[in-house]
């Protein structure tokens, strides 16, 4: 029999021979079956954000990617956290296709080879005890190392951005940003323990339960000040008129009509000034265009800068210009937010942190010039990155502004924050993704950013999506796409910080240093024992390239 020890068989029955050759029939099956479950959890991730909005999959599907890693071998958990980084960025960035599907697919593998990290650390730790708190430390190291290289990082697929309207976004102001994908990841990988825990410690499963339970009570019962009313009451208030000029055409190319986009800005404060002067409304303290609302250096073409000063002078407040500058050399340009004064000075400037490689710049320009990419023709000139980090000022107000993809990076936002913004401007251009979930994915990042930094945040887009979001994150105004229109709103002036502003970049590094001491411990113990044990080559242990059975 089966059950029967194995000297009580014949020594030449058949059941040896069927029981050796069954781990090869089923182990390709069993590695279809978890290529195919780490994919679509990837593909689940992926429809938490715009245009789909699932939010509540977002924990499962990390729970049924983690439950495929646990005590994994590292080869397949490599291949196992690749696929799902495939399925997870090829529909969340779907949007890059307006660009090229060339620059899509170049971008996806790239995104997804960071899972793949990610996962072959988690396979590691996931030996250690209370390896769903170590795997969501190793999550924001790779959310944090996504961010910043290669090429200036690509923060998009931060699971954090993916939580508006969700129990999750009232960790903002005490966590940030990178603390709120961690207890994401921390949620999902303890439902992954709880799927692994035997009979006899479905008790035990009691425990993260609780703590799970606690953790999402937390904000309700300690909720931040910034999140309620009391946040906003008795502060001073600025007027800020947001003005959506729209693009004609298509509404794609800015470039090929941008002297009509200027002057349909042009036009529409005209019309708001001539409101303001009839009594129909009050005059603002200042106006916000949007990124390209000049795809041309005002200070070097005259027609240009006549017409944004017409504007100025008829509404007789700064109006916060978004321009393409001229850069230091002729090879260069900036991509600049100019508070343009009535009496025609334009001290304060805003200059791009974060341009967009092969948008905006060429890297390594002159290696790829002898493989005359016909793409690269159409950047003639490299976008220089800005340094700033004080806010502007702009009539008295304290202003961090923001250009486009800026806003999804944590240092430009802290960085002015932090040294006194008041409140957030957000110029984007976002007309090259018109009709892509690309608005509403960035527009869902900018309500992340008013809640976290408790502060108000205002956009302007040169067709959409333009609005007003306040401090708790809730939509005071936006828009139509496609459409010329205002939004004007009184917003306050908020000086205090939220924890996460204060303490949220030590949070961050703090779950850096912890995953990364989980995964040398675990990676040394496997090490250690394997040596002991005389497995080195014997494929046992999670660093071993042989799949389990």
């Amino acid at each position: 029999m089966l059950t029967g020890p194995r000297t009580s068989s014949p020594p030449h029955a058949a059941e040896p021979a069927v029981t050796s050759s069954s781990p090869r029939r089923t182990r390709p099956h069993r590695r279809l079956v978890r290529a195919l479950v780490a994919s679509l959890a990837g593909v689940a991730a992926a429809t938490a954000s715009a245009p789909w909005e699932y939010r509540w999959i977002l924990p499962l599907a990390i729970a049924a990617f983690v439950f495929q890693l646990h005590r994994a071998a590292l080869r397949p958990a490599l291949l196992l956290g690749f696929l799902f980084g495939l399925g997870y960025a090829i529909p969340l960035t779907a949007w890059m296709r307006a660009v090229g599907v060339d620059a899509w697919l170049l971008l996806t593998p790239a995104v997804a080879a960071y899972y793949g990290l990610a996962a072959g650390g988690i396979a590691i730790v996931s030996r250690l005890r209370w390896w769903p708190l170590w795997t969501a430390c190793l999550w924001v190291i790779v959310e944090t190392a996504m961010a910043e290289w290669p090429l200036g990082g690509f923060p998009w697929t931060r699971l954090a951005w993916a939580t508006v309207d969700t129990p999750f976004a009232l960790w903002l102001p005490w966590i940030g940003a990178s603390g709120v994908s961690f207890l994401v990841a921390l949620v999902g990988s303890t439902l992954a323990w709880m799927a692994h825990a035997g009979s006899v410690r479905r008790r035990a499963a009691l425990v993260p339960a609780a703590a799970l339970l606690l953790m999402g009570a937390f904000p309700y019962l300690i909720r931040p000040e910034s999140l309620t009313p009391s946040w906003e009451a008795g502060l001073p208030t600025a007027t800020i008129a947001a003005v959506q000029g729209d693009v004609p055409g298509a509404g794609n190319d800015v470039v090929a009509v941008h002297r009509q986009v200027t002057e349909n800005h042009v036009r529409a404060t005209e019309e708001l000034a001539a409101r303001i002067e009839s009594g129909r409304m009050a005059r603002p303290d200042f106006v916000l265009w949007p990124e390209n609302s000049t795809a041309v250096d005002p200070f070097r073409d005259e027609s240009i800068r006549e017409s944004i000063s017409r504007a100025v002078t008829a509404i007789g407040v700064p109006v916060l210009v978004g321009a393409i500058v001229d850069g230091p050399r002729p090879d260069a340009v900036l991509n600049q937010g100019i508070a343009w004064l009535p009496d025609g000075s334009t001290e304060e400037r805003y200059t791009k942190r974060h341009p967009v490689p092969f948008g905006e710049y060429v890297p390594f320009r002159t290696q790829l010039a002898g493989l005359k990419i016909g793409r690269l023709d159409m950047i003639p000139r490299d976008m220089i990155a800005g340094t700033r980090t004080e806010p502007l000022n702009v009539a008295g107000t304290r202003v961090a502004n923001l250009i486009c993809f800026d806003v999804a990076f944590d240092d430009s936002v802290r960085a002015q924050v932090s040294n006194g913004a008041q409140l957030v401007t957000v110029q984007t251009s976002n007309a090259t993704f018109t009709g892509t979930s690309q608005l509403q994915q960035q527009f869902a990042i900018s309500q992340i950013r008013a809640i976290e930094t408790g502060r108000t945040v205002v956009i302007a887009s040169t067709n959409g999506i333009s609005g007003v979001i306040a401090p708790d994150g809730a939509i005071r105004s936006q828009l139509e796409p496609r459409t010329t229109d205002i939004a004007v709103a009184e917003v306050p002036l908020v000086a205090r910080h939220t924890f996460a502003v204060r303490y949220g970049p030590w949070i961050q590094l703090a779950l850096c240093i912890v995953g990364v001491a989980a995964l040398m411990k675990a990676s040394t113990a496997t090490l250690l024992r394997r040596r002991e044990e005389g497995h080195g080559d014997e494929g046992s242990g999670p660093l071993s390239t042989v799949p389990r059975a």
